[in-house]
């Protein structure tokens, strides 16, 4: 099992305390993802709400601290954990009789919408693999992108947007990061940015292997955008306040010289005409200790290593080993009877042993491929032992994986290797 909330994921799961800060006028309340709460003389505005799951507890907080009314709910982008914990407010309205809040987000926000409308069952199960290791394989459905409060004020193209509620200035703007729908909150009487998953207090969330594209070089653009503002507090998507002008300069900063270097270094491999592979490992070996080791960045969630993907990704296409073999590829399966014909799979097997007992599990796993792909009897004693193996390398790369998306992924392959051996036992 994966580890679900240990160190910087339980901050990311918003299992700690919420905050309140700027004289008891704004609050962090956390959750997945957090909800900033801006108090004004005149009504509430809400910069977020988390998965659906959450919003009795978030109401519950919110209520605890004031009866003002919601005036403004502004979606940051329109991932399930931060825009589908509306119903408590919602029932309230109706139950007092109060107007409906502003519904503020980005143009691109509806076509995110039709978008998981369309794939509702694929996204469902996107999720339920990319979280399983929190339970929600045993859910139903995940949220339903067919049970939205959408938007009433929409953001166009770059134009930024700003009102105002009882002398308090609001700012929005849009700038492109983790989606193409982001937009971030400056208020400027509370010194505060509300930043969406454009700030989640661990290396960003670009280039996740199950999602469209992300955009390092322009997430590094919103954090300097951010930085002029000069806030003194900054509410991330995930993780606690980050309080303090130098501190919130130095979280931004450093995210900005993190995404340009992975952009960069990336972009200049491919004007030398190098192809995925070698920019790939040339990239692991050039990573400064100064993003290693800085504690925003650490790589609880996203990864440096799915920042070269989402790069590559963004300027080239399909065909990215250079290799013509590739361009129309046979079955994986079909290629590896044809080394089983040449080579026997216990040879396959007693080297892929070896490569494990010498520490070489990436290459021992491809090893263990070509047995459990090519050969003719999947009950054979190579195989099964393949596969067991296979089981034994993949829990240990989970126990040593930090970002929570690859140890997911790792591990949904170890438990589908099991069932599938429990099926094999029963033919």
């Amino acid at each position: 099992m994966v580890r679900k909330t240990s160190g910087g994921m339980r901050d990311w799961f918003g299992l700690f305390q919420s905050a309140t800060f700027e004289n008891d006028t704004c609050h962090l309340i956390a959750g997945m993802g957090n909800t900033g709460v801006i108090e004004t003389e005149g009504g509430l505005v809400l910069f977020d709400l988390p998965i659906k799951q959450f919003g009795p507890r978030l109401f519950r907080e919110i209520r605890g601290i004031t009866n003002k009314q919601v005036k403004y709910i502004i979606y940051s982008h329109g991932h399930f954990d931060h825009c589908f914990a509306y119903e408590p407010f919602i029932t309230e309205i109706k139950e007092k009789g109060w107007e409906m809040p502003q519904i503020i987000a980005h143009e691109n926000l509806l076509k995110r919408f039709e978008k998981y409308r369309m794939l509702d069952k694929y996204h469902d199960w996107l999720n339920k693999q990319q979280f399983a290791s929190v339970g929600v394989k045993r859910q139903e459905m995940v949220v339903s992108a067919h049970e939205t409060l959408d938007p009433t004020i929409i953001m166009k193209g770059s134009e930024p947007y700003s009102f105002t509620l009882s002398n308090c200035t609001f700012e929005l703007y849009h700038d492109k990061g983790e989606t193409d729908d982001s937009i971030w909150l400056w208020a400027p009487e509370k010194k505060l940015i509300c930043a969406g998953d454009l700030m989640v207090s661990s290396y960003p969330n670009v280039g996740n292997p199950y999602k469209v594209q992300r955009y390092p070089k322009d997430w590094a653009i919103a954090m300097e955008r951010m930085m002029k503002k000069e806030a003194e507090y900054l509410v991330p998507g995930h993780g606690q306040l980050i309080e303090g002008k130098e501190k919130v300069k130095d979280v931004l900063l450093s995210t900005a010289e993190a995404m340009h270097f992975v952009h960069d270094e990336v972009v200049k491999r491919m004007n030398q005409g190098k192809w995925f592979e070698q920019i790939y490992h040339e990239m692991l070996e050039i990573y400064p200790d100064k993003f290693k080791n800085h504690h925003h960045l650490r790589e609880i969630y996203g990864c440096y290593r799915f920042a070269i993907h989402a790069t590559y990704r963004l300027y080239h296409g399909w065909y990215d080993s250079g290799n013509p073999t590739d361009l129309f590829p046979a079955k994986s399966n079909d290629i590896a009877r044809e080394f089983i014909r040449i080579v026997p799979e216990e040879k396959y097997l007693e080297h892929a042993t070896s490569l494990y007992n010498e520490g070489k599990l990436q290459l021992a796993l491809h090893m263990l491929d070509v047995i459990i792909k090519g050969s003719e009897n999947e009950r054979s004693a190579a195989t099964l032992e393949a596969l067991n193996l296979k089981i034994r390398i993949l829990k240990e790369k989970t126990k040593e994986e930090t970002s929570f998306i690859a140890a997911n992924i790792i591990d949904n392959a170890a438990t589908q290797i099991k069932e599938k051996l429990r099926e094999l036992k029963k033919i």
